[in-house]
Formats: C-alpha cells, sequence, structure tokens
C-alpha cells in the first residue's frame, strides 16, 4: 500500500498541474459517474494529502477522496489523452496539457467539507504536513499496552506510515516492535518522530524510500529490482546489515512484521 510520501507527492503533482483552473472529470468505469458529474468543469482549487488520503478542493466546495489502498494507482498522460485502458474510476485532465487515469482505488468519493473534517478529525498527525504535533501521537502511544510495531500502523496514532517506514524506523532506533506503548520513552518518541520527518521528506522529493545510512548501504541488493535497500524490511532470514544475525518475521494484527532480533532486542 503507498505510503504517505507518494500521497504528498501526488498532492503536489496535482496542484502544480491542475489547481487555479477548471478540469474535466469523468469515469470510464461508470463507479464515479454521478461524483464526477458533480465536478466536472468546475475550477479545482487545492490538492492536499493527509496521510495516506489524498483530497481535491473545488470552488463549488465539494471535495473527491481518494484513497489509494492496496491497488489504486494514477496513470499520467499528456493530452490527448487515449482511450481509458482497464477499470478507470476517475479520469481528470486540465489547460496544463496534463491528464491522469485512476484505477483500482479502495475510496474515490464526493465529501462534503463536514465529512473531511470528520475525516482529518480521525486521523493522527502527519509528518509531512506543516504544524503536525508530534506530542498528540506520543500521549496516544504512551497510553497503550498494544506493541509500538502496531501502534506505527495505526492512523489514528500517526497518519501516513505503512509497513516499510514502520519496520525500518524502528530498525535505525533499536527498538523491538513488540516493546508496548507504555514503554517508549518521550526522548525515544522525539528521536524518531525527528528521523520520520525527514526520512518522509526525502521520499517526497526522489519519490521512493531512502532509509538505509551510507555507512550500511551494502551487503545484498534490495528485496525488488524497483526497490531500494532496506535493513529488514521483506528480509526475512537475510542477514542484519548491520551485525549479521537473521532478520525475523512474525504477522502483528495482520501486517507482515520483520526485525533484527540482535539490533531490537525486546
Amino acid at each position: 500500500m503507498p505510503e504517505g510520501h507518494t500521497l504528498h507527492r501526488l498532492a503536489r503533482l496535482h496542484q502544480r498541474h491542475f489547481a487555479g483552473g477548471a478540469v474535466r472529470v469523468s469515469s470510464p468505469q461508470g463507479k464515479f459517474a454521478a461524483g464526477a458529474e458533480q465536478v466536472d468543469g468546475r475550477v479545482l482549487t487545492r490538492a492536499e494529502a493527509w496521510g495516506k488520503h489524498l483530497l481535491h478542493h473545488y470552488d463549488s466546495g465539494l471535495v473527491v477522496h481518494v484513497h489509494l489502498g492496496l491497488y489504486g494507482k494514477f496513470y499520467d498522460s499528456g493530452l490527448p489523452m487515449g482511450e481509458p485502458v482497464g477499470q478507470v474510476r476517475m479520469r481528470i485532465f486540465g489547460g496544463s496539457g496534463f491528464g491522469t487515469d485512476l484505477r483500482g482505488p479502495t475510496a474515490c468519493e464526493i465529501l462534503l467539507p463536514p465529512e473531511v473534517s470528520a475525516l482529518t478529525d480521525r486521523l493522527g498527525p502527519d509528518p509531512l504536513r506543516r504544524g503536525a504535533d508530534p506530542e498528540r501521537a506520543l500521549r496516544r502511544i504512551q497510553r497503550s499496552r498494544r506493541p509500538i510495531g502496531a501502534l506505527l500502523m495505526d492512523q489514528a496514532v500517526v497518519a501516513g506510515v505503512g509497513n516499510v517506514y514502520r519496520a525500518e524506523l524502528l530498525f535505525r532506533h533499536g527498538i523491538s516492535p513488540h516493546r508496548p506503548g507504555t514503554g517508549v520513552s518521550a526522548a525515544e518518541w522525539d528521536g524518531m518522530w525527528t528521523d520520520l520527518v525527514a526520512l518522509m521528506k526525502v521520499g517526497v522529493r526522489v519519490g521512493k524510500m531512502v532509509v538505509v545510512r551510507p555507512e550500511d548501504d551494502h551487503g545484498e541488493p534490495s528485496y525488488a529490482p524497483d526497490r531500494p535497500r532496506t535493513y529488514v524490511y521483506r528480509r526475512a532470514g537475510a542477514p542484519c546489515r548491520r551485525c549479521g544475525t537473521p532478520v525475523a518475521h512474525a504477522v502483528m494484527e495482520a501486517r507482515n512484521l520483520f526485525w533484527c532480533p540482535g539490533c531490537q532486542p525486546r
């Protein structure tokens, strides 16, 4: 599932190409036809991301909310756009000569401003949003006996963190994913938050996750040809890049979990 940096990168792209002008919106697949009709031809005033949610604000006050989920993706194109390929939930293009097709999202829907507020109020602080308050997350973490590995994936605690950032952040700070939230100190969380902000900003800038420090960037290649190297994510059984201990794997709250028992002792 795309993590927060991907949605912020998309929001910046759509802000650059669509904001300030009238856009054409359709739903070749038909599932979003009624919603597309409500915003087609309207001025898109702002595109923004909150965690894993993308929001297109229109001058009518309506907002298109997109959650990519596991399979959603935008496919960009110049104009004129060709015939839709596959099940295109939403097609949008504007006067800049840029268009994009959305396929396979978990959500693509029209929201009213109160519904947008209800959505964002449910989310924890987003490391990529200006003014995000890490203390809000810390208060929830330190009140919970759930493991920190689960809390980091809870979008009500921190918005935008997914499986990769969860695994890599905990490794970088030597914290076992099994440690209860009550056992995470304020100093530890401050260090993790600062690191998370920096890592996700790099992700926005370069379009991929860069989580391995230069001095550790050696050994076996990444887990897939088009992916950057990781410390532990999807490296079960492989030697840790720092201590050589085999990377461990388990399932925590229905999500795959990776960590180094040597560098992240319980």
